[in-house]
């Protein structure tokens, strides 16, 4: 048998290791030329690029938002602050999980509900690497649930803020406003460079009508941070301090609107003094009102809801919103217009039988006194507010002539007050019917119309701010200043005080000096005279000149009789009051609006004294 015996070939196992050591040694010089130019390219080509990547990484630019501005009453008193805090803010690029570190903050009870929807909101409207405010206001208690777990948020981290603090709660609140949360409207309208970590922004009052000289200008410090995001250190030399806002000083008395504010708690109304001889707003009150400090830690929905739905409306500002019939305390000006055009004497008399009617007509037009006044004549028909002598008045003068009498005294416009937001009153007249009303019909003026219109009726509507302008030009004698609430601002890095100058407007009307003295003669006997309708309230320290308003909210029908104890509350009058004192050389004159409190000489007048006698009597100056 033979065997075959296999034998090695040594030269071909020779060449295959050959090649596969060639083919290898290609492989990795080609890996070595490919590393080589990534290296290249790194560190040469892209050099500065990833150098100032690195940087970026290690040194971070922060802006440190300004101190805002405080504000102060007239007397140096503080009405909104700034208060040391500690809140609970994160930078979206150093969280892995946005959703899941909230989900956990609010099992911890570290952020509410309410503050889930903002914080959503921001991260989409903030950069990535923009600080968020999670939390306002922490406590200590909430401090120290963060300080433990701190090492579980990446990039979340607890700052010390100030934050916007109204000492007096709710007092001056419609005057003062309040600050919010910057909401993703407010970027439209903001500078977002200037605003850059700031968190808050003025809403309404003057908080809102001054925010730009209230914010103040961001500053910035470029810090070290680790890798965590964590600040480790300050760059000296490397940022800009930033500029504080400017602090601001309003007309307002603390004092007298505090005695304004409890004259009011009882009612829903407004109340507006004004110093005649520069248009200062003394005391602007609204009730009722409310607490703003909860508005810089964040409302709940149903908190905010609940103010939102009150029927007492306490977020409604009635000074400067509220629009109301001014019934009688519109005489004063129709007669004084009257006697400067000649449409009637101060001898003029005329027969109040309790009712008038026009020519030709059955209808009656009532008096607010059932039996009549008898004989009155200019004097005697403004103390006792005759409205008979009135509805012949409005005949006499016409419709377009109290319209012209009642603009100059600024009824029927905005004031120019700084407050955004004011509304305008209604003065009406032939054109204004023409281009309010879309059917011909209706835009006709009916004489009754006038009638009605002479007695503060019908469509005509003031605010109580206009009023009060109104009663401060009477006051002035003509002069009419624009209603202001701003006495000065402050520059608090200076001390640098500009005042805010008194704004001129033209007169209502040409008066003699003769005709002024009659009537505000006829106003002071509606308080002290012996059948003025005030005359219960007059004060014996000094002379108050005033009138009294009881405006309808419904009509009735002409045989119907007026029962207001039968009436639903809100269907009951509104009592007006209007007064200036001293009467021989005012420094306050006001205007008081009651919803639905009745007769204006009995509740509304006493109301207004209350803050007269707090302003000449008291601690107000």
């Amino acid at each position: 048998m033979q065997l075959s015996e296999h034998i090695k070939d040594h030269w071909t196992e020779q060449r295959v290791f050959t090649m596969r050591v060639i083919i290898a040694g290609f492989f990795g010089v080609m890996l070595i030329l490919f590393l080589m130019s990534r290296l290249f390219v790194l560190q040469v080509l892209g050099h500065d690029y990833f150098a100032d990547l690195s940087q970026g990484n290690q040194v971070r630019i922060e802006p440190i938002p300004p101190t805002r501005g405080l504000i102060y009453d007239r007397n140096g008193v503080l009405l909104a602050e700034n208060v040391p805090t500690y809140q609970l803010e994160f930078t979206p690029e150093r969280v892995p999980n946005s959703d899941a570190m909230l989900e956990r903050l609010l099992a911890l009870g570290l952020m509410d509900e309410v503050d889930l929807e903002r914080v959503q909101t921001q991260l989409k409207t903030k950069r990535r690497f923009d600080s968020i405010p999670l939390r306002y206001r922490l406590n200590e208690d909430q401090v120290a649930t963060f300080a433990v777990r701190r090492h579980e948020f990446p990039g979340m981290d607890i700052k010390a803020r100030l934050a916007r603090h109204y000492p007096l709660g709710g007092s001056s609140v419609h005057a003062i406003g309040y600050v919010g949360s910057i909401t993703e409207s407010d970027l439209d309208r903001l500078d977002t460079a200037n605003y850059a970590n700031t968190t808050h922004v003025g809403r309404i009052g003057v908080e809102r009508a001054r925010e730009s000289v209230l914010h103040g200008q961001v500053g910035y410090r470029t810090a070290v941070v680790n890798a965590q995001g964590r600040w480790l250190n300050e760059i000296e030399g490397e940022g800009e301090s930033p500029h504080p806002g400017w602090d601001l000083h309003l007309t307002i008395d603390s004092d007298l609107q505090a005695a304004a504010e409890e004259a009011l708690a009882d009612y829903r109304g407004a109340l507006v003094a004004i110093d005649p001889r520069n248009g200062e707003v003394l005391t602007m009150v609204s009730t009722p009102n409310y607490d703003p400090n909860p508005f810089g830690e964040g409302l709940s929905s149903s908190q905010f809801q609940a103010l939102q739905t009150d029927p007492n409306r306490p977020m409604f500002n009635r000074a400067l919103l509220g629009r109301y019939p001014p019934g009688s305390t519109i005489k004063p000006m129709l007669s004084l217009a009257a006697l400067a055009d000649g449409t009637v004497s101060h001898t003029h008399n005329s027969f109040c039988p309790g009712f008038f009617r026009l020519p030709g007509r059955e209808r009656r037009y009532r008096d607010w006194k059932p039996e009549g006044h008898g004989w009155v004549d200019y004097d005697a028909a403004i103390a006792r507010s005759c409205d008979v002598y009135f509805y012949e008045l409005a005949v006499e003068m016409g419709i377009d002539n109290m319209h012209k009498a009642l603009t100059g005294f600024g009824l029927g416009s905005v004031t120019g007050i700084e407050i955004i937001g004011e509304k305008s009153g209604l003065v009406p007249s032939r054109e204004w019917k023409r281009s309010a009303f879309s059917r011909r019909e209706d835009q006709v003026w009916f004489p009754g119309e006038t009638v009605i219109t002479g007695i503060g009726q019908g469509f005509t509507l003031v605010t109580p701010i206009q009023l009060a302008h109104a009663t401060a030009t009477l006051a002035a004698r003509g002069k009419r200043f624009q209603p202001r609430l701003i006495k000065g601002q402050q520059n608090r890095e200076t001390g640098e005080f500009v005042a805010t100058d008194p704004i001129p407007l033209p007169g209502p009307l040409v008066a003699s000096d003769e005709q002024w003295d009659r009537i505000i003669k006829a106003m002071e006997n509606v308080v002290h005279g012996v059948d003025g309708t005030a005359r219960a309230m007059a004060p014996r320290e000094y002379r108050m000149a005033g009138k009294s308003g009881t405006a309808q909210v419904f009509t009735i029908g002409q045989e119907e009789e007026y029962d207001a104890e039968a009436l639903e509350e809100r269907l009951r009058d509104h009592a007006l009051f209007i007064a200036f004192a001293p009467a021989e050389e005012p420094t306050i004159s006001v205007a008081i609006v009651l919803e639905n409190a009745g007769s204006g000489s009995t509740i509304a007048g006493p109301a207004a004294k209350i803050v007269i006698d707090a302003h000449l009597l008291g601690s107000s100056k």
